[in-house]
């Protein structure tokens, strides 16, 4: 019986140290919002660490842990958990330079150079529709697009910008939007005084905002005078805000500001004052070595939209040369009636090719640069790098997982090269900013899809109607 007792005891004890152990396991493993379990997770990191079978934390919006599925397991557990399994999970693209709402003039007029497309076509067709509402419908409907292909952040440039953010925002997209001035009236301003006016207000409303970035957008050095581009900076350097600007994008652009001012348009800008880290120059197609340089000595943020530039023959920008100079520069679509589209992955898969048939030289931007374009260095050209652009510790979770198992994506060799080369838009599966599902398998969770499609069919006919008249 003694003996019996002994053995009993033997196990009791043993039995306690198992449950305490088992507590002890359990209180050092936390409780996230979501875990993205399994797939090929391309971090984008200092170390570009791709991690097969891998596994994303997210808490609070923001990512916990990068790691092998085992690492994360064992420290983390989801309320909520994503298979990845034979998937990758990416970075959310970065488009660095668009017009929103131009989703709605997609296709209106084509095949002109940028002068005769802005000044016959788009123009007259914006001052005969472009109101808050038209806005907003094409706001949405961009939105749709750009999430349905894993754009998790973009830049803008338009008017009622004000509309825009708040389209955005009930998106849950990230935005850097720029309220556009320029020289003459347009629908939401009259003058470039008014438009400064309502540029502050926006940037005022919005400045604290964990998904909008608010700018100021000055259309171009040609469309504003030196005295509204120092007015700008001032109020720039005031309420420590962004600014996007249109930069040396045609070859007349930059013949005709050297021979008002003497000076390239870079350069001319930089006299002034104007450049500084907040500064996204889109297009940057026509610049010289020492622009290249005044770019990385100031800090300025670039948009590479090839696509745009070689629908209107703008020309090509000198890619190689700005990533040599290590110069923050990403990649835009621009708007969607000169591209026509919002497509991220053909725009990665342009710049690849591009740039290797411009020079000659296969090597000139390879798939892995691309990619880093279209994400940690795109978010550096917003100046938001510490926030997004790469999957670690720290950032917002704003996270794409793509499917692999299409027969245009087998067999796979080389991730960067499936990325930038193979993947599609309608490989995107799910998408999350700063946490929150836009996407889950296919199906929009932020916007309605059947009435934004609504919206535009009924745009179409009411351009239509007022280009005859």
């Amino acid at each position: 019986m003694n003996k019996l007792n002994v053995l009993l005891a033997s196990f009791l004890c043993f039995s306690l140290t198992i449950a305490v152990s088992a507590q002890g396991t359990r209180s050092r493993v936390a409780v996230v919002d979501t875990v993205i379990l399994g797939g090929t997770v391309v971090t984008m990191d200092g170390g570009r660490r791709v991690i097969e079978d891998g596994a994303v934390a997210i808490k609070g919006g923001v990512i916990e842990a990068v790691g092998t599925r085992k690492e994360i397991t064992a420290g983390f557990r989801g309320r909520r958990v994503i298979n990845a399994a034979g998937k990758a999970v990416v970075p959310g693209l970065i488009n660095t330079h668009t017009h929103i709402p131009m989703t709605l003039f997609r296709g209106i007029s084509d095949d002109l150079d940028l002068n005769d497309w802005l000044t016959q076509f788009i123009f007259p067709a914006e001052a005969k529709n472009v109101d808050e509402a038209f806005v907003r419908a094409g706001t949405r409907l961009g939105l749709a697009e750009m999430i349905r292909g894993g754009t998790t952040t973009y830049c803008d440039m338009y008017y009622f910008e004000d509309a825009i953010a708040e389209e955005t925002k009930k998106a849950g997209v990230r935005g850097v939007l720029g309220q556009t001035i320029i020289q003459f009236p347009v629908a939401d301003a009259k003058t470039p005084e008014d438009a400064l006016v309502l540029t502050e207000r926006f940037i005022k409303r919005w400045q604290n905002d964990t998904l909008i970035t608010p700018a100021a957008a000055p259309h171009a050095p040609y469309t504003l005078s030196t005295d509204h581009l120092k007015a700008i900076k001032a109020q720039s350097d005031r309420l420590n805000s962004t600014v996007v600007i249109h930069v040396a994008e045609t070859k007349k652009e930059r013949d005709d500001i050297l021979t008002q001012y003497g000076k390239t348009p870079v350069e001319y800008l930089d006299s002034i004052g104007f450049l500084s880290n907040r500064t996204i120059a889109a297009h940057s197609v026509w610049l010289t070595d020492n622009e290249i340089a005044i770019y990385k000595r100031r800090g300025v943020g670039s948009a590479h939209c090839p696509q745009s530039n070689m629908k209107l023959a703008s020309g090509t920008a000198r890619i190689p040369e700005m990533l040599a100079a290590d110069v923050a520069v990403g990649i835009g679509t621009d708007g969607p009636a000169s591209n026509n589209d919002l497509d991220m992955w053909d725009e990665m898969d342009t710049v690849a090719k591009l740039h290797k048939h411009a020079t000659g030289d296969p090597k000139a931007v390879p798939a892995e640069a691309a990619f880093e374009m279209a994400t940690i260095r795109g978010a550096r050209a917003l100046n938001l790098g510490n926030v997004t652009g790469s999957l670690e510790g720290g950032k917002a979770a704003d996270i794409v997982i793509l499917d692999l198992d299409g027969v245009h994506q087998l067999p796979m060799y080389n991730i960067y090269s499936h990325l930038v080369y193979t993947t599609k838009a309608s490989d995107v599966r799910t998408v999350l900013i700063a946490g929150r599902v836009v996407m889950q398998d296919r199906r929009l969770m932020t916007l309605n899809e059947n009435a934004i499609k609504i919206d535009a069919r009924r745009y179409r006919d009411k351009i239509l109607n007022s280009l005859k008249n």
